[in-house]
């Protein structure tokens, strides 16, 4: 590391963060030593033994620093891409046919995640009398998890005879996909003034109650509407801090998206709009056929896709955006 770059890293704005913090000794020690072996330069007898030291010295100050910077991207590339999310899925146009293809798109992402490696937990889930999801909401935790599924947030198209046909019609119907993050730490603050709090007896499916007091928690922000529920966990504490997790997280995803807007660093060419009422892709399965309606591509074999083969969509996805960014 040059001499330029030496004098403008300063440690001491590393204290604060308990991550870095305890390599803020080791380097002060060194600077220690640093300055003891300069003022040894000026004496003939000990010079020699000074510049051997001071090239240790500088080797080890180096060594540091690119840890600290180490540590501090993958801190910022955390906070961009977080290793916990929620995926949410709704039933959209086409009635008990949406709610049962809801349910495919969240098995679809399920059985993904376990392929990877990555704990699903369900927070809530509300079913019709086929056991299709009306709506839905999936916990995901693992390496990448939200890097991975980012661009699967929008309408997703099905078009097929229903069980319910008896005369082999074609019907089309639709569900949505919201992902979303889940920040470890947010600049949103909200009090009990800001919210709307409900709670409710957890239901299984069915309707059927699985809890007999009021665990189940629901929160809505009153200003932007933005609501958020959670029946994942038996206490109803635990519920409300993990709801409250949510809607912070969805908060802070907003805000920075419309921060960015305002500083015109929006890409208009970016994929989708992170929009949930823009379709983007379509499951034909007469034609056993799926298109991605971003990227204009399309792969045959729905059955594997719902089964959670979907690697091979997800990387063209993301293939195109990272080619459109650069």
């Amino acid at each position: 590391m040059n001499q330029d770059k030496q004098k403008t890293f300063d440690i001491n704005s590393y204290l604060g963060d308990h991550k870095t913090a305890f390599l803020v000794p080791q380097y002060n020690q060194l600077l220690e030593q640093e300055a003891e072996n300069e003022a040894l330069l000026e004496d003939e007898d000990m010079k020699e033994l000074a510049e051997a030291e001071l090239s240790a010295i500088s080797e080890q100050k180096e060594a540091i620093e690119e840890q600290i910077l180490k540590i501090i991207k993958s801190d910022e590339e955390e906070r961009k891409f977080p290793n916990e999310m929620v995926i949410e899925v709704r039933g959209g146009a086409g009635g008990d046919e949406a709610a049962l293809f809801s349910m495919q798109l969240a098995e679809m992402y399920q059985k993904f995640a376990e392929s990877k490696g990555w704990q699903v937990t369900t927070l809530y889930a509300s079913t019709n009398d086929m056991g299709g999801y009306k709506e839905a909401a999936f916990e995901i935790k693992g390496q990448d998890c939200y890097k991975t599924l980012q661009y699967e947030t929008g309408v997703h198209r099905v078009q097929r005879v229903p069980v319910t046909e008896k005369q082999g019609r074609i019907h089309t119907s639709t569900a949505s996909v919201a992902i979303m993050p889940i920040y470890k730490h947010t600049t949103i603050e909200l009090t009990d003034g800001d919210l709307d709090i409900e709670f409710s007896r957890a239901g299984g499916k069915g309707g059927q109650n699985v809890n007999k007091v009021e665990t189940a928690v629901r929160l809505t922000h009153k200003e932007t509407g933005i609501m958020v529920r959670c029946t994942a966990e038996r206490s109803q504490l635990k519920n409300r801090e993990k709801a409250m997790s949510m809607l912070l997280s969805q908060l802070q995803q907003r805000k920075d998206e419309q921060d960015a807007k305002d500083r015109s660093e929006f890409r208009a060419g970016q994929i989708g709009t992170g929009d949930r009422s823009e379709k983007i892709r379509t499951y034909n399965f007469p034609q056993d056929r799926i298109t991605d309606h971003r990227i204009k591509e399309s792969w045959s074999g729905i059955e594997n896709v719902l089964n959670g083969d979907i690697a091979k969509i997800l990387d063209a996805v993301a293939c195109y955006n990272d080619a459109d960014a650069s």
